[in-house]
């Protein structure tokens, strides 16, 4: 049965198929197939969209059910970025001055193009990020012209400036000398110069050093950042300072695109020497000068460039195929280049086998130096001094301040007598008050240097001496009272071994014939080729020390003087209660030995304090007096403390070096502590009338120039600057105070007779000027066209060949001594003149120094120009990571910690005692 039903279902199925395959043809069960798979695929996709639809009604089920409400701002951003942007208006007005704001503006957008937009528009083409950079830009300049036109520039300009440029060239004299003292001929030079240099800043400013921005590029493109961050913390307002990438953009244009190669181009020796020669380019160049600046070099690369320029135009000159009178011309201009190359040769071979003789540090030929006699002497200003500094060495001083003493009374009183007849001839009568005046000026002379009490006393003929006091007693004083005795000092003084004679065999005499310009180089006295070192006619071979060393000669040693005051009270005389200190003094000699006590007040201490210090000015520095007191100066524990103080100003007296360096202080020191009653030498006014040059007490080699600045002269401002700026070009304060004393008188002189008493508002007019707009807009477009010529931006220049940048140093050096003016010789002297002259010039030779005095004036600038914002601080920040300063420090805290475990000790012992 089931095998009939099988049989039936497989025979029905078979006839199905071929009827299938008949009606339809053999394909159609290809097409079955696909409509089946049809079939499926659409049932499946409905399926799938109606799960996706009812999932995604879930979702937004439950989102509003349990999570927040998205936020509104990203659409709206979304949206705005969708909308087109709106153009930005930009007030191009930046400082009031139009015209000022358009060489502004076109620095911005060169800035801009050339610094941003050229790698910008690879990224984006949208102009709202370049305009926002605008802005910000032009809004900083905007509050940068505010806070300029609220400041008072005439004190940054009259009194800043030139205090910074003086204390730079201060620290820089004192890193040569401290160089010249090592004498370490083994090192370089200029790196050796540069480290001693930041040494002695560090010194001086004690709280800043500026060594890693000057020395090191990492550190200044990092100092400068920092610098134009706070910059544009003050000048932007916060809600763009807050945008960090506008304001890092803004920050690089300014320290990287802008200060940094301005910086670097100021810093440049060579763009410095450059600018020096197109200053006084009016000044024709003088064969003479040209020669000494050879002769005095100690640069091998300038002289061998100047070598080698002579060599090229001599092989020129030897070329030409001249006649006539041009031969002529033609072998003198070879002669000379012939010489000029002569000169370098020898000096090129002296500084490379260290035989190098400074013509002011040597000795020369004391059998063949010039003769310059007395009477030429006193009347020349810079010989002089030398004369005065001998004098005051032998103790013969007292004789040469009579000669000028009366010299001046001379003067004066001709000139009050002339003024006296030409009043008698209008018919006004005031004959007693000039012959009262002159009576008092002769007999002040003759109290100050003639007089029993004089001291020191001029020794000269007693008869002579009684009869002028006989004249000044019983008639009217003239002009030429005082002549026969003036002659007869002129004469002691001329014949004298001690003093002229002896003068003309001391180093002295050798440094005057120098700074007269009247000692001859030594370098070419010997043979040509260099190799002369000995000269004709020397005495001795010490010929080869140098002044210094000969003017260290010991002193006479045998007497030793000692002192110390041993007791102190009060005494009542007539009224009159005062503090008497005694003072044991101990003197000892080869042969004998004495002790005495001698009674002194303060107002004797004081007095001899400033005899002393008129007398020697160096002592000035050294010597600490204690100072006065007006009340309670009876109490015991106050005399105590004076007696210490005065014990310590004795010891210092007497001290072995002291007494060596001052031979001519013994005479005083004597006369204060012998037993006798003590001769003030100043009456009471003159104690009480400051001199008219302050003496500074503060080491000037250790502190800032604004810290020593006489304060008669600070309100006025032009012989303020010029005092100054001589001072520390030309080292006056070293010199003798006499010297400087007469330069201050003559450019109060000058001053007086050239402007008046309106310098002083000329000066600050100019400053005005300076600052005035028109002033302004040309310094913008300056800096427009050095760093976009024709609108483009300018290439960096290349660095231009080592022998042409020499050249240019010989070229400059000898254009400033050109331009010195012989007065100026002959007031200080050539000698210090030209050495002043070769300083400054020496300065600006170091690319680091120079990045110095340019970040220290751009200090002063900011601080200048926003005094609330406490710059000041932030310098001392930004330079504290300072090595030199960090060397400083512990050096101070080496020196300290001694003293200070001492201090403990004596603390810890007093209370020891106590308890």
């Amino acid at each position: 049965m089931l095998a009939e039903t099988s049989l039936s279902i497989w025979g029905w199925g078979s006839l199905g198929v071929v009827l299938f395959l008949i009606t339809f043809g053999p394909f159609a069960i290809f097409y079955f197939a696909f409509y089946i798979l049809c079939f499926v695929g659409g049932g499946f996709v409905v399926t799938l969209l109606f799960g996706k639809n009812n999932s995604e009604k879930y979702l937004e089920q439950c989102e509003h059910s349990f999570l927040p409400c998205t936020s509104v701002g990203i659409p709206k951003c979304i949206e705005e970025m969708k909308r087109e942007a709106r153009p930005i208006k930009i007030d191009r007005r930046l400082t009031g001055a139009n015209i000022i704001d358009e060489p502004l503006q076109q620095v911005i957008q060169f800035s801009l193009r050339d610094y941003v937009q050229y790698w910008y528009y690879t990224l984006s083409d949208d102009e709202s990020f370049l305009l926002e950079i605008r802005q910000a830009l032009q809004y900083a300049l905007v509050q940068f012209s505010a806070r300029s036109k609220e400041t008072d520039w005439q004190p940054y300009f009259t009194t800043r400036l030139v205090d910074d440029f003086g204390t730079h060239l201060r620290v820089f004299r004192k890193a040569q000398q401290r160089i010249a003292e090592k004498g370490d001929q083994m090192k370089d030079q200029a790196e050796e110069l540069v480290d001693t240099f930041f040494e002695v800043e560090v010194e001086m400013e004690k709280e800043v050093c500026r060594d890693l921005v000057c020395t090191s590029p990492k550190d200044e493109e990092g100092f400068l950042r920092d610098l134009c961050e706070v910059l544009l913390y003050i000048l932007l307002p916060p809600g763009d300072f807050q945008n960090k990438i506008m304001r890092y953009f803004v920050r690089e244009i300014l320290s990287r695109g802008i200060l940094l190669p301005l910086i670097n181009q100021l810093s440049d020796p060579d763009y410095i020497n450059q600018y020096v020669i197109w200053m006084i380019r009016d000044s024709n160049c003088n064969y003479e000068a040209f020669m000494n600046i050879i002769k005095l070099s100690d640069n091998i690369g300038e002289l061998e460039a100047v070598k080698d320029k002579a060599s090229e135009e001599l092989q020129y000159l030897r070329s030409l195929d001249t006649a006539g009178d041009d031969i002529n011309t033609i072998k003198n201009q070879i002669n000379s280049l012939l010489y000029v190359i002569k000169v370098c040769d020898s000096r090129i071979q002296r500084l490379q086998s260290g035989k190098e003789i400074d013509t002011v540090k040597l000795a020369a030929n004391f059998g063949k130096l010039c003769t310059v006699p007395l009477d030429h002497i006193l009347v020349d200003n810079v010989a002089l001094q030398f004369f005065m500094d001998y004098m005051q060495q032998t103790g013969g001083q007292a004789h040469l301040f009579f000669w000028m003493t009366v010299e001046g009374y001379r003067v004066t009183a001709q000139q009050q007598l002339e003024v006296l007849q030409s009043r008698q001839r209008d018919g006004k009568h005031q004959t007693n008050q000039t012959k009262g005046l002159l009576r008092a000026a002769a007999v002040g002379v003759y109290e100050q240097y003639l007089s029993e009490k004089a001291s020191p006393r001029v020794n000269i003929d007693d008869n002579l001496v009684a009869k002028l006091a006989e004249t000044l007693n019983h008639e009217d004083p003239t002009p030429e009272i005082f002549d026969d005795i003036q002659r007869k000092v002129y004469e002691l003084m001329l014949r004298d071994e001690r003093f002229y004679p002896s003068f003309k065999q001391n180093v002295l005499y050798v440094r005057m014939l120098a700074e007269l310009d009247m000692l001859k180089d030594p370098s070419f006295r010997g043979s040509d080729d260099g190799e002369g070192e000995s000269f004709n006619g020397s005495p001795t071979s010490s010929i080869n020390l140098s002044l210094d060393d000969l003017s260290n000669v010991p002193s006479d040693e045998t007497v030793q003087l000692h002192a110390y005051i041993s007791d102190t009270g009060v005494c009542n005389d007539h009224g009159k209660t005062y503090a008497l200190y005694a003072i044991t003094v101990h003197r000892r000699n080869a042969n004998s030995e004495e002790t005495w006590k001698t009674y002194r007040r303060y107002s004797d201490f004081h007095d001899f304090h400033m005899r002393i210090t008129e007398q020697f000015e160096n002592l000035a520095n050294i010597l600490k007096l204690p100072g006065k007191k007006t009340f309670n100066n009876m109490d015991r524990e106050f005399l105590e403390k004076r007696k210490k103080d005065l014990n310590a100003y004795l010891q210092l007296l007497l001290n072995p070096e002291m007494m060596k360096a001052s031979p001519a202080l013994a005479h005083y020191v004597y006369d204060f502590l012998e037993n006798k009653a003590y001769s003030k030498g100043k009456g009471d006014f003159a104690r009480k009338v400051p001199p008219l040059i302050q003496k500074t007490y503060s080491d000037p080699d250790h502190c800032r120039v604004a810290a020593t600045i006489d304060d008669s002269v600070d309100d006025n401002i032009p012989l303020r600057v010029m005092l100054l700026l001589m001072d520390e070009v030309f080292d006056l304060k070293e010199r003798n105070q006499w010297l400087r004393r007469n330069i201050k008188n003559l450019l109060q002189q000058l001053i007086r007779a050239t402007y008046g008493d309106t310098i002083n508002r000329k000066i600050v007019d100019h400053v005005d000027w300076m600052t005035s707009p028109e002033q302004v807009a040309d310094a913008v477009k300056r800096f427009r066209d050095a760093f976009w010529p024709n609108g483009i931006l300018a290439e960096t220049v290349p660095r231009r060949d080592k022998a042409i940048r020499m050249r240019t140093r010989v070229a400059g050096k000898t254009k400033l001594l050109e331009i010195m003016p012989d007065e100026l010789k002959h007031i200080i002297g050539a000698e210090t003149t030209r050495k002043g002259i070769l300083r400054v010039f020496e300065m600006f030779q170091h690319t680091q120094l120079n990045k110095r005095m340019v970040y220290v004036f751009l200090e002063r600038f900011l601080e200048t120009l926003f005094p609330q914002n406490k710059f000041h601080e932030l310098f001392n920040k930004l330079h504290s990571r300072s090595k030199q300063m960090q060397r400083y420090k512990q050096r101070l805290h080496s020196t300290q910690a001694p003293s200070l475990q001492k201090s403990l000790l004596v603390s810890h012992s007093r209370l020891l005692m106590h308890l």
